[in-house]
């Protein structure tokens, strides 16, 4: 019994084994079938973003990895056009009287009158304050009568001469006495003159009693009282005038602006300038450049201009701070491009220029003025050529490009406050 149980345990074992071999056998003929018909290529799989790791030949022979061929690069541009640029620059300035004057008396005395109100316009010559006039009235009278009476001696002394010289030729009268008599004369005459020039500054004195505006403009706050004593030594002046039609604007530039402004004053035309209020929301008034400081401020290496405006409106008050606006040079006929185009390298600027077949080649250029997002090209480009505005990072000389325009989000935008023009880059680019 227990032989023939043993035996019948043991038949499902022996059954498995032809299952087991027919799997074996299976396996290595799916083994044997990949060897031999080929590996598939492990091409990038695009869900899956994985790398190809096929070799492939370019056209020149090069190898390169993936399948698929290189997109072009995908840039945007910008026309060289020959138009009209207007060089602007900014600065700050501060608004100055054309003309202060502090007004003191030239005499000393008891300020009688005051003929003025704080704040007025005058204009030049008119009475400002009146001195105590009696003193010098006085002073006047006494060398008027000093005057007479040495007119007097002079006119006995020249009836004398003439009796002299009458009896001098009757051989009455010694040579002597005819020389001092001539002498007197002399004397008196000159006596004469000093007693004018007395009249003369006794007459001066009582006109400076009145204190007149020696400039027209506007009156500031009265700093003496009728009644007090004044002389011409104080340091305290009656008032100031101060004239603001027309007035002046003071603003300072870098040194590297100077020949930009010197190069459009020597045609002759007038520069404008334009002043601005803190916020640069409106213009105050429009006036002209006058002049230029004669020499850098080397601490700051600034240089100081002067502006006139007529201000018949009064919108410019002295000691008011505005921003300056300059039109400093007018460019006609002149190549201009997107600034953004320019690259710079070891040998200078230069700009990648689309040609045919979309072919982008470098090109040297020489810059000039800038004025906002336009720069000037002085030389390397002509008038309709297309450079390369965006999308220059990865861009290489010979590089085949796609051409597109910029979105709305991409272009660069123009900040109305920034300072608007700066020297470009000279004779050494």
């Amino acid at each position: 019994m227990a032989f023939m149980s043993d035996s019948l345990n043991s038949k499902p074992s022996r059954s498995k084994f032809p299952f087991l071999i027919a799997v074996v056998v299976l396996a290595v003929g799916a083994a044997a079938a990949w060897h031999f018909l080929g590996k598939p290529s492990e091409q990038a799989d695009p869900a899956s973003g994985s790398s190809s790791q096929t070799v492939q030949k370019g056209p020149a022979g090069t190898g390169r990895r993936g399948s698929m061929a290189p997109t072009d690069m995908i840039v945007s541009t910008g026309k060289a056009e020959k138009t009209t640029l207007s060089v602007y620059l900014n600065a700050l300035g501060t608004v100055t009287a054309y003309n202060t004057v502090e007004v003191r008396a030239r005499v000393d005395g008891q300020l009688a009158k005051v003929l003025f109100a704080e704040g007025q316009e005058v204009k030049a010559g008119e009475v400002l304050a009146v001195i105590d006039q009696r003193p010098y009235q006085s002073a006047l009278a006494q060398a008027q009568g000093t005057l007479q009476e040495n007119q007097a001696q002079l006119k006995n002394a020249q009836i004398d001469l003439e009796r002299y010289r009458q009896l001098f030729k009757e051989d009455s009268v010694a040579k002597q006495t005819l020389d001092t008599q001539q002498a007197l004369v002399a004397q008196y005459q000159g006596t004469i003159k000093n007693s004018e020039a007395q009249v003369a500054d006794a007459k001066l004195n009582l006109t400076f009693t009145e204190v007149k505006a020696p400039i027209s403009g506007r009156l500031g706050l009265r700093q003496v009282d009728v009644g007090n004593l004044i002389a011409s030594g104080d340091t305290t002046p009656i008032v100031t005038i101060t004239q603001t039609k027309p007035i002046a604007l003071t603003f300072s530039l870098p040194e590297d602006q100077l020949s930009t402004v010197r190069r459009q004053m020597a045609t002759g035309k007038p520069l404008a300038v334009e002043a601005w209020d803190r916020g640069r929301n409106r213009v105050l008034a429009t006036g002209t450049l006058v002049t230029v400081d004669n020499q850098i401020d080397t601490s700051t290496g600034t240089v100081k201009f002067k502006a006139r405006f007529d201000n018949k409106d009064e919108s410019l008050f002295p000691n008011q701070f505005v921003n300056v606006r300059l039109h400093a040079l007018e460019l006609s006929d002149v190549i201009v491009i997107p600034i953004s185009a320019i690259q710079r390298n070891d040998e200078g600027p230069y700009v990648f220029v689309v040609g045919e077949g979309n072919t982008v080649a470098t090109r040297k250029v020489s810059l000039g003025e800038i004025q906002g997002e336009q720069v000037e090209i002085r030389s390397g480009l002509e008038d309709g050529e297309t450079v390369v505005t965006e999308g220059l990072d990865r861009l290489r000389d010979g590089q085949t490009v796609k051409v597109t325009q910029p979105t709305a989000e991409t272009t660069p935008k123009t900040n109305p406050d920034a300072n608007e023009a700066t020297l470009g880059g000279g004779a050494g680019e």
